[in-house]
């Protein structure tokens, strides 16, 4: 890791805490003093999976328990790996939603107490903006404006990014989010928890003629709108599945093909959607965040459908897929160096709804 900017060249650093559902982090991030580009400092990051994988899904009270367990461990974990003090943190941002309205408060209590003891002031952030800007972080960070891909839990939006905190929303889920369906999938599957990435790794076991056989919906594919919907897609493989349990073909074959045969579904609307926004906005590059970014099948159809079209696709690191404080400490950073006026630590209060175009 590069060395830690030094106080003394007045560069500001931002603390983060996310605690919005399942995962606990905590991050510093700074500028670069050569290219004024952010820098991740250090992060720490703890996820409940494990916890949650007995019930089938996130039990909100436990999650909001572990977080409070799991914060001030991680805070200095974090603090360790950048090799700074708290004294050299200029400000606090925390996800202040949308989430599981207990998870957040832990978060933001944690943030404003911490604020308030150390004098500094702090950033109350979106959550979907950090994902969103979470691309910054990369290697090859994407320049404005874009269009964003949001595909993060039960959310699955299409934005256009003119700039930090400009966002114009083109289209929406109107029921169920891409991860949703492969979640609810997975769980007719008979598959663990998280679904998502199980059921995408048992699809890779998939015989491709098996696949073939299988036809699904493509909701709202040519809908001629940037809509999304896939309650309908889940209710076909609910169909799908019975008959194959009735038949007594539901062996670990059909399984596999029945969730490749879905994740190609959801897939296909999602490229198609993203590179009709493409055409329709007039932009050359496309950023994608959120966990299900991290699908290997999403990013490959991505880039080739964006060749095509001589577009830039751009994707965070995978270890900033999933909900971490690197991202919402980076949200509160550009605010921040952007000219926003953050608020002084002391009482606070959390958006379990929060539309992204308000943030």
């Amino acid at each position: 890791m590069d060395q830690p900017v030094s106080s003394a060249r007045k560069l500001p650093i931002v603390l983060g805490v996310e605690s919005s559902c399942d995962e606990t982090g905590v991050a510093l991030v700074t500028l670069d003093p050569d290219t004024g580009a952010p820098r991740l400092l250090g992060q720490a990051l703890h996820t409940q999976v494990a916890m949650h994988a007995a019930y089938g899904g996130v039990v909100p009270e436990l999650a909001s328990r572990d977080h409070i367990r799991r914060v001030v461990p991680l805070l200095r974990q974090a603090l360790a790996e950048a090799s700074i003090s708290l004294a050299e943190v200029d400000a606090i941002a925390y996800t202040a939603g949308p989430g599981l309205a207990g998870a957040l408060l832990v978060g933001s209590a944690f943030a404003e107490a911490l604020a308030f003891a150390l004098e500094k002031p702090v950033l109350p952030v979106h959550h979907l903006e950090g994902h969103l800007l979470s691309p910054l972080l990369a290697s090859t960070p994407p320049e404005f404006p874009f269009v964003a891909l949001l595909v993060s839990g039960g959310h699955t939006q299409l934005m256009r990014v003119t700039k930090v905190g400009e966002y114009e929303l083109l289209g929406e889920t109107l029921d169920d989010a891409a991860g949703e369906a492969f979640d609810k999938t997975a769980k007719l599957l008979g598959l663990g928890y998280p679904g998502g990435p199980a059921l995408s790794k048992l699809a890779e076991t998939a015989e491709p003629g098996l696949v073939a056989e299988i036809k699904l919906p493509r909701p709202m594919l040519h809908s001629g709108d940037l809509e999304f919907s896939f309650a309908g897609l889940k209710t076909a493989v609910l169909t799908k599945v019975k008959a194959a349990q009735a038949e007594g073909v539901l062996n670990e074959a059909m399984r596999a093909a029945l969730a490749a045969a879905v994740e190609q579904a959801i897939i296909d609307v999602l490229v198609a959607k993203s590179v009709q926004a493409l055409k329709q906005t007039g932009l050359s590059r496309l950023v994608v965040a959120g966990g299900v970014g991290a699908n290997r099948h999403l990013r490959e159809t991505l880039v080739t459908a964006c060749k095509r079209r001589k577009a830039e696709v751009y994707f965070p690191e995978l270890d900033l897929c999933t909900d971490n404080g690197a991202m919402i400490a980076l949200a509160g950073l550009l605010r921040l160096v952007g000219g926003a006026t953050p608020k002084t630590a002391g009482g606070f209060s959390v958006k379990p709804r929060w539309p992204l175009i308000d943030a």
